[in-house]
């Protein structure tokens, strides 16, 4: 058993694949901050998101729950408020818990069990995003298109870049004012940062880390591979029509979006650096997760919304030496597994059976402790560019991918990792097919969870169309800072303020004689 409650900082990064990392296999990125707590910490190298989209990913990391359990279907779906997060059963331990970066929480609520948030999202809190599987055919506003690719390269600024350089700044501060107030631990803090996702644009001193001709172009293209029916209508859905694209523009993309990740990783280090330096780091387990990962031009897509590797397979690193030696985790783990791990982490015990809400995941402490633990994942995709539901399911060297409009996908990762070879239709593989095809029909009542959709669907466009753009409720969080506590005020002495707020404090002087 744990004895001693560890303080907790999730570093998340927003559409980073793990194939982009040194430590899954990378040859081109400069990430060291994330290299050196992979070398010392846990690696999961088979950790997959619940659904490739923000919103949706979000909200299982947060409920321990698939997206057809919390009903947090796409980028536009209230997250309810009376879904228990890893937050509630963290501050249940006697954590703080803050935020500080995007969590693109649509609704009211926009907590969530944090007993602060340090900044607004940069993405809305209202139904405007809502996708519409009854007109597949209309292109809405807010889809992605490939001006980020098109347009790909060197910024000055960005509102990325505003957001999250502001998310870290708030997010040290927290941590001196932790290290200076010692009843605030333990505490959970998430830093949650908008890159590498697109748009792939970020300022020369990042580009410049790279030679131009040492960025890896895609392994697998559109015509190494069978074409599936998803895949076709996420690049008419982007508008990613055939010849638009030269070589040049897919490495420039490549290369800003690495750039973008030596960012990513620069903030992490700054984290890194303000734990050891206030003495924090010892009694911290860290992790390095992401929202889902991005294709980058792997058989010719973009963005994430699919089930192939690069867009739903993300980094899962745990850091704390004094706790887990470094180790690798070949078994297949997901997002859902945090809120259970946390949970372990905090309270010393695995407290799945008693959680106030069903959970889908299980806790990895096992895993850390380097004994067995569970194997396999799960992901559920239920928004634009599908017809209805999509699902996947990752165990041992199996991937098997369901649509509710298509034909099935199985993939044999081992043998196959780039997945050019759909063994569905194989007749060697018949059995395994329809082994993970029955599982499916256990898990899922497909047509009663698409008409659960559809039905939210028709709801928020509904709302949104009869409320109008002027009239769209502002849930969008508003960070409060209380100013008369800031800096020098009346309430205390200059020198008691002074000397609280100085880290370490000022040792006192002997009195002159």
């Amino acid at each position: 058993m744990l004895i001693k409650k560890p303080n907790i900082v999730i570093l998340m990064a927003d559409q980073l694949t793990a194939s982009a990392l040194k430590t899954y296999g990378n040859n081109v990125s400069l990430t060291p901050n994330i290299d050196k707590l992979a070398d010392e910490g846990v690696v999961f190298e088979s950790a997959y998101c619940n659904s490739p989209l923000c919103a949706p990913s979000r909200a299982s990391l947060m409920t321990g729950q698939f997206i057809s359990r919390n009903a947090v279907y796409d980028n536009a779906a209230e997250f309810h408020a009376d879904s228990p997060t890893f937050c509630h059963y963290l501050r249940e331990q006697g954590y703080r818990t803050w935020l500080s970066g995007k969590m693109h929480f649509c609704g009211p609520d926009q907590l969530h069990g944090f007993d602060e948030r340090l900044t607004t999202d940069i993405y809305p809190a209202d139904f405007g995003w809502t996708p519409d599987w009854e007109r597949p055919e209309r292109r809405l506003d807010w889809y992605h298109n490939m001006s980020s690719v098109l347009e790909a390269g060197e910024c000055v600024r960005t509102n990325q870049l505003d957001f999250d350089d502001e998310a870290l700044f708030l997010a040290r501060q927290r941590l001196y004012d932790a290290a200076r107030r010692p009843a605030e631990q333990p505490f959970m803090l998430l830093l949650s940062l908008t890159h590498p996702h697109d748009p792939f644009a970020i300022p020369r001193r990042y580009l410049d880390r790279f030679r131009k001709e040492a960025i890896d172009m895609p392994k697998t293209r559109k015509q190494d591979v069978e074409e599936d029916a998803h895949s076709a209508r996420l690049r008419a859905m982007y508008q990613l029509e055939e010849g638009l694209l030269s070589d040049e523009q897919i490495r420039r993309a490549r290369h800003a979006y690495y750039g973008a990740l030596a960012y990513v990783d620069d903030c992490f280090g700054e984290i890194i650096n303000t734990l050891q330096e206030t003495g924090l780091a010892e009694d911290t387990v860290v992790l390095v997760v992401a929202d889902h990962g991005e294709m980058l031009g792997e058989r010719d897509l973009w963005y994430k919304m699919t089930f192939f590797e690069n867009a739903v397979r993300i980094p899962f690193i745990v850091h704390n030496p004094a706790r887990f030696g470094p180790r690798r985790i070949a078994h297949s783990v997901s997002l859902v597994d945090l809120l259970p791990t946390l949970v372990e982490l905090a309270s010393g015990e695995d407290r799945k059976a008693q959680a106030i809400a069903p959970l889908d995941g299980n806790s990895l402490v096992p895993h850390l402790r380097g004994e067995t633990g569970p194997d396999g994942a799960c992901s559920e995709y239920l928004a634009e560019g599908a017809l209805g539901p999509m699902l996947m399911i990752r165990r041992g060297p199996w991937k098997y991918i369901h649509s509710f409009s298509e034909a099935p996908q199985l993939f044999h990762l081992q043998n196959d990792p780039d997945e050019r070879q759909n063994l569905a239709a194989n007749s060697d593989y018949q059995q395994v097919s329809a082994e993970f095809a029955a599982e499916v029909s256990r898990r899922w009542d497909l047509p009663a969870l698409r008409e659960q959709v559809l039905a939210s669907q028709k709801r928020r466009l509904f709302l949104t169309r009869i409320a109008g753009s002027d009239a769209i409720p502002k849930w969008d969080f508003q960070p409060h800072q209380e100013a008369s506590q800031r800096y020098i005020r009346n309430h205390q002495t200059l020198d008691e303020q002074e000397a609280f707020a100085r880290y370490p404090r000022p040792l006192k002087q002997p009195a002159g004689k």
